[in-house]
């Protein structure tokens, strides 16, 4: 029964289609909007970070130039100048006003000759007993790169004790000096230990951003400088890509780290080689655009109750005509052959007119295309099985001849009754589909004839299941396969070839399998099997597995066919892959006419299996 549309279905959907359309197109420009302002506000972020930056390097900069101009006020005014055999008072003077000049942002300096011992210090205090000065860092630094000024990580500063019990941090600028003792040149190594204070109190100066960016301080080995989780870093509860990101030349980088996305923006600080990095969390870039969101979604919903009293208004107009159209084409269908509705516009005009002729041709076409369809399915399977050409017949006659000749006539006779079974089974009196039963049969009456030609130099073993056998089959699908095991898997064998044919039923697909523990083929070759018509063949009836599979595919579909499973020196396995349908009169009649089935109709096996019956 045809259910004909209600005038405001019609209507509705055209509504709905208009509005699902501008709904789409308002989201994508929302979606555009958004993105556009997002990633317009994540460069905003960026840039500002790096000014940041910029500005934060340059301090640090101007803050380590200055370590330098002490460190080259030293060496040239003081140390070179002085001889330290009769001048101490003169050095120990000049780093003195050195020192007071820039007491804020040192807490020492020294000199230490090549073996690690002190020579002069300011302020004056005492060193500490046995600091094992050669084994520094900062020390073993400037004796490895003479040429070079050298500045350390953050240390608590170890070489001296002004009796306060205070721990200082420091980072130690080292570098190696040339003293003069008696006019005798030596080696000795300048050490400027700068408050860190000054470092972390830059830092902290743009590390108060609550939005989870923040920035640290690494050389160019990894080791942290500066970060405002530094404690939590140092005892493992927390941890920073510091290494990696020391590896990477300035600019903005993507990174995931402990699963968190976020970019990584990297300026190197002269002189030194330290990084001075910013990380923006994804997190970040959002904080801020709830603004946007809200005002975006506000202007979605405005747009979409103004389209929504449009949309309405132009889906009336449209459904009327067709709804009038589609009400004739629905009675037109229902058998009540009436005109077919023109009106409206020109289009819908045009569309009943078109409609009504089409209608016309459909019904002529319908039964022709019908009737060439049945003939054309007929022509295959006929043109198909026709191929199958028992060439063997010849060969079975004359092993007749010659077992009469040879007064071996119960041999003879079996022959004769074989072949008559054979060939009463594959004449089915046309048919093509026949039951599993008779094709088992057809089968065995086969490697019968043939277990005779070969002179019983193979064995043949059939085990199906018995549910099985009312079912429905293409006929003489077995025999090529088995004249294919024959003669290219068991036939080179002395007396030890085995052919095994075995059947089996399950959730409503049948599979019935030959396997032979002959030579097997490679992988290739098997994929060939199927694939290749044109393949020569040495022996046999020239059918190939092609022809199988094909007129199997033919009447039961292309989900069904042959598989080919094989392994060189191993055997071959080839299974028929069918769906279980009961073999009757009605369903064979079906199947040669060209009905595919379904598994709904496939599913009350039962009752097909009561009606069916075995045609003799």
């Amino acid at each position: 029964m045809i259910n004909k549309l209600k005038p405001g279905r019609m209507q509705s959907t055209i509504m709905a289609a208009f509005s699902i359309v501008s709904i789409s197109i308002m989201l994508i420009l929302g979606v555009v909007m958004y993105i556009r302002f997002s990633v317009s506000s994540r460069q905003d972020i960026i840039q500002s970070t790096q000014k940041l930056m910029e500005q934060t390097g340059e301090n640090l900069e101007d803050y380590l130039v200055s370590m330098r101009q002490i460190s080259d006020a030293v060496y040239y005014n003081v140390i070179k100048e002085n001889d330290f055999s009769n001048r101490g008072n003169d050095i120990r003077r000049g780093m003195n006003l050195l020192y007071e000049a820039n007491r804020s942002n040192l807490r020492s300096i020294a000199i230490y000759n090549n073996y690690g011992s002190l020579i002069a210090a300011e302020p004056i205090a005492l060193q500490k007993e046995d600091p094992n000065v050669t084994r520094q860092g900062w020390y073993e630094k400037a004796i490895s790169e003479m040429e070079n000024m050298h500045f350390s990580t953050p240390h608590i500063q170890n070489l001296f004790d002004d009796n306060s019990r205070r721990y200082y941090w420091v980072i130690s600028l080292s570098r190696v000096v040339e003293l003069s003792g008696n006019g005798i040149p030596s080696t000795g190594v300048l050490i400027v230990d700068m408050d860190y204070a000054g470092i972390s109190r830059m830092m902290k100066k743009i590390n108060t951003l609550n939005n989870g960016q923040y920035f640290y301080l690494c050389d160019n080995s990894g080791e942290i400088i500066y970060h405002n989780r530094q404690i939590q870093i140092s005892k493992g509860i927390s941890g920073e890509n510091s290494i990696q990101v020391s590896q990477y030349k300035d600019g903005v980088y993507e990174e995931v780290f402990q699963g968190e996305r976020r970019k990584v923006i990297v300026s190197t600080v002269s002189y030194t080689g330290w990084k001075l990095v910013g990380i923006i969390p994804y997190t970040t870039f959002n904080h801020g655009m709830f603004d946007i969101r809200y005002f975006i979604v506000i202007l979605i919903l405005l747009m979409a109750m103004m389209l929504a009293v449009i949309n309405r208004v132009i889906s009336e107009k449209i459904s009327s005509p067709i709804l009038k159209l589609n009400e004739s084409v629905m009675e037109y269908e229902a058998g009540e052959k009436p005109e077919i509705y023109i009106g409206g516009s020109m289009e819908i005009i045009h569309l009943g007119y078109s409609i009504q002729r089409s209608y016309e041709q459909i019904d002529a076409l319908m039964q022709k295309i019908v009737l060439e369809q049945t003939q054309r399915r007929k022509s295959e399977l006929d043109a198909l099985q026709s191929q199958i050409n028992p060439h063997f017949l010849y060969n079975a006659l004359d092993s007749i001849t010659w077992m009469i000749e040879g007064e071996r006539n119960d041999d003879a006779v079996f022959m004769i009754s074989e072949l008559a079974k054979l060939f009463r089974i594959s004449l089915s009196k046309g048919r093509t589909i026949i039951s599993i039963r008779d094709e088992l049969q057809h089968a065995k009456s086969y490697m019968n004839i043939q277990k005779i030609r070969y002179k019983n130099s193979f064995s043949i073993v059939f085990e199906t299941d018995p549910a099985i056998d009312t079912c429905c089959t293409v006929k003489l699908v077995l025999q090529p396969i088995l004249e294919n095991a024959i003669n290219y898997g068991v036939d080179a064998m002395d007396d030890c070839g085995e052919i095994k044919v075995t059947g089996t039923l399950q959730e409503g697909i049948i599979m019935l399998s030959v396997t032979d523990n002959g030579v097997g083929m490679s992988e290739e070759e098997a994929e060939l099997v199927l694939t290749d018509s044109n393949r020569m063949h040495k022996h046999g009836s020239g059918v190939g597995l092609v022809n199988v599979n094909n007129r199997i595919q033919i009447l039961f579909g292309k989900e069904y066919g042959l598989i080919v499973q094989s392994e060189p020196d191993e055997g071959t396995t080839v299974s028929i892959r069918i769906p279980a349908v009961s073999y009757n009169e009605e369903n064979r009649k079906k199947l040669e006419k060209g009905h595919i089935f379904s598994s709904e109709e496939m599913s009350d096996r039962e009752n097909g299996q009561a009606q069916g019956s075995t045609e003799e």
